[in-house]
């Protein structure tokens, strides 16, 4: 372990003198890029250097208890023995942060909820679950945007794209990725039976300029007429705004902000996150079999969860979590589940440094 992690704290002084380089200073993206990789490798680089400290400390102290009196060799073994002693924590601790880290565990989130299969209970089901998350971002602080919705007449949502802005939001709500399927009674049904609904949960790590550069001539701009549910005008001016990116026939529109501008700035974040998935989907499918693990991928085709009313009982597919209907869905005790999905996530990856 001493050569790798001798290796590591080299890069990491190598990379130091890189970020005090005139011409990395003067360019902003390739100081912002190495000053994130400076950070993300920081707490790594304190640990090792902790680790070798203790090693050295323990070598020098063996040395001197060659020529040291009683009196000596009894402190010198005491300091032996506590170093020792720091090793084993040590040691989990640089295992676990050797961990690759996800680089977008950092970013915002852009999140898309969209009905499924089920009709009307489906775009009810999709409210639900954006009651839900809006439950969970509230009681951590976090803050949500609705950036573009379209209302369903019998209640919820066909679709809703909103941004959750926080600390580590992307670390936490990746899992919630996939199909999530509800078994309950809809209000509508008179006979009491029982119906199966989909909605399916897209969670997509904010991209900026950085990350994604967009070339306007890949852009087709169309304004029109923004309406509510049912297709009433409800403003007379151009104010909604549809980008389709042309190279990748990516579409997204918004028409929930107050003016032209914020819609075009809104459809730009969204596109931006969208561009940014399909170069991670890219770079998961090049990865292969390595990218798998038992929490699943985060395909959004990927059912992970079930909602059953029925038997309060809420199921996460990937690990086997069960949970309480209502608890879950009025996002109480959503947060045992993503704990659950971290840990399984963590021990996965920890199996695989190991």
């Amino acid at each position: 372990m001493r050569d790798k992690l001798l290796k590591i704290i080299q890069a990491y002084e190598e990379l130091e003198k890189r970020l005090m380089d005139p011409a990395v200073v003067s360019d902003p993206k390739e100081y912002a890029r190495l000053a994130k990789e400076h950070a993300s490798q920081t707490e790594l680089v304190t640990r090792a250097r902790e680790y070798l400290g203790a090693l050295d400390d323990i070598e020098a102290a063996k040395e001197m208890l060659h020529e040291a009196d009683a009196d000596e060799k009894a402190m010198l073994q005491e300091d032996i023995a506590a170093n020792e002693a720091k090793l084993p924590a040590l040691e989990e601790d640089i295992k676990f942060l050797l961990i690759p880290a996800d680089p977008n565990d950092d970013k915002d989130t852009i999140v898309e909820i969209r009905a499924g299969v089920g009709g009307d209970e489906a775009a009810i089901f999709a409210g639900d679950l954006f009651k839900m998350y809006q439950h969970f971002c509230d009681g951590r602080g976090w803050k949500i945007e609705v950036l573009s919705s379209s209302p369903s007449e019998a209640g919820g949502f066909k679709t809703i794209e909103f941004k959750v802005t926080g600390d580590k939001v992307y670390s936490v709500l990746k899992f919630e990725s996939g199909v999530h399927r509800v078994q309950r009674v809809p209000k509508t049904e008179s006979q009491g039976r029982i119906q199966t609904s989909t909605a399916t949960v897209a969670v997509l790590p904010e991209a900026d300029e950085i990350d994604i550069q967009i070339d306007p001539g890949d852009l087709r701009i169309d304004t029109y007429c923004a309406s509510g549910p049912g297709g009433q005008c409800v403003n007379t001016t151009y104010s909604a705004v549809r980008i389709t990116h042309l190279p990748t026939n990516t579409v997204v529109q918004s028409q929930d902000q107050r003016s032209q501008i914020q819609n075009r700035e809104v459809c730009m974040q969204m596109l931006r996150a969208r561009l940014y998935e399909m170069e991670l989907e890219k770079q998961q499918a090049e990865q292969g079999a390595e990218r798998l693990s038992q929490i699943g991928h985060g395909n959004r085709s990927e059912k992970i969860r079930t909602y059953n009313q029925p038997q309060d009982r809420v199921t996460d597919h990937r690990i086997g979590f069960n949970g309480t209907y209502n608890g879950v869905l009025l996002g109480d005790t959503l947060p045992s589940v993503i704990e659950a999905l971290a840990a399984a996530e963590r021990a996965e990856k920890l199996s695989q440094v190991a």
